[in-house]
């Protein structure tokens, strides 16, 4: 037989592991001796702020960002930039070889990162503007990749049925393709259907093709993650009573799931985007993307992968900054995860 005191214990023990930590964060302000309620989003905050790791990979990638957005400026201010061939201006700067002369690289005080090999262009210059392109078009292909993704997977998970069985069997077959070979084949046909092969090709259509191609492939992973959180929430009290009260499905679709799948958007956004940046590197590395003399990250590489034996140096500045990027901004991902559900991590 349960005794009372027991029976009280076991109907009053309901608190789970996350909902103690909720409680716990929502602390006393004893110098006003009231307690301060926080929102979700300051609590988000708070275990984010705690998180080091994040903080600092979130600095990192606000440096970056922030260098792509003001590299004319830093052009100004350094007073090169990428687009002269300052090693056909001063021959001293390369030897009969065309290789940079002086210290490796031609790294000096007038060219920090050194020199193109050739053509003499300042790397430094080069890689600030070859972060902005790629920035500036992974940026835009991440946003378009989580609309469709987001849309496809609320309409497949709340509705069901036939609805959800084609867009499954859709997702099914663009994640079945060969991605990178896709890419290279499918690229040169976008960019005839803009311009004439027999002409050149503005950078802007170059941009609009990738735009599409990297869209068109990059919705699959957003579509499923919400799709199975979609199919939990749908059933949840909170849904079946909008649709009692007569509310129609957009605005259950708009008002009462999407809010509550900001979490996993959030954070499959933050994975995104550095896969975008590696396939606008991809397309340009393997000469389908961004061409001369635009800067670029892939471009770059592909330079630095003809000369490597003689100029190592010339990768060396590209391929470090690419890796920080990278490396950083998954960190935050996770960061921003841990921070928003700290259970997810566990």
């Amino acid at each position: 037989m349960t005794s009372p005191p027991q029976a009280a214990t076991a109907g009053n023990d309901t608190t789970t592991a996350g909902e103690s930590a909720s409680l716990t964060e929502e602390k006393t302000d004893t110098s006003q001796g009231t307690t301060a309620g926080r929102s979700p989003g300051q609590l988000m905050w708070m275990r984010f702020k705690r998180d080091r790791t994040g903080v600092i990979a979130g600095c990192v990638v606000i440096f970056f960002f922030a260098l792509a957005a003001l590299a004319p400026v830093v052009g100004w201010i350094y007073g090169k930039d990428p687009y002269t061939f300052y090693g056909l201006e001063d021959m001293s700067l390369l030897d009969p070889f065309g290789y940079p002369t002086g210290s490796p690289g031609g790294v000096s005080g007038e060219h920090w990162f050194g020199i193109e090999p050739d053509l003499g262009r300042d790397v430094m210059m080069q890689l600030l503007y070859g972060m902005r392109t790629s920035l500036y078009t992974a940026v835009p292909v991440t946003i378009v990749s989580v609309v469709l993704g987001v849309l496809l997977g609320l309409v497949g998970g709340f509705f069901g049925g036939k609805t959800d069985y084609w867009i499954g069997r859709i997702t099914d077959f663009f994640m079945a393709l060969p991605s990178q070979l896709f890419l290279i084949s499918t690229m040169p046909v976008v960019v005839a259907l803009f311009v004439d092969p027999q002409k050149e090709t503005p950078v802007y259509v170059r941009f609009l093709a990738m735009l599409i191609i990297l869209s068109f492939l990059g919705w699959m992973g957003m579509a499923r993650l919400v799709r199975s959180a979609t199919l939990s929430l749908r059933e949840r009290e909170f849904v079946e009573a909008a649709k009692v009260s007569g509310a129609s499905r957009w605005r259950i679709l708009r008002k009462e799931l999407l809010p509550n799948l900001y979490t996993p958007i959030l954070v499959q956004g933050t994975l995104m985007l550095p896969m975008a940046i590696l396939s606008v590197a991809f397309l340009s590395y393997v000469g389908i993307g961004y061409t001369e003399p635009t800067p670029d990250w892939g471009r770059m590489f592909q330079r630095a992968g003809e000369i490597y034996q003689d100029n190592p140096v010339y990768m060396l500045f590209p391929g470090i900054a690419m890796v920080i990027f990278i490396v950083s901004f998954n960190l935050l991902g996770d960061s921003v995860r841990d921070a928003i559900d700290p259970k997810a991590g566990r």
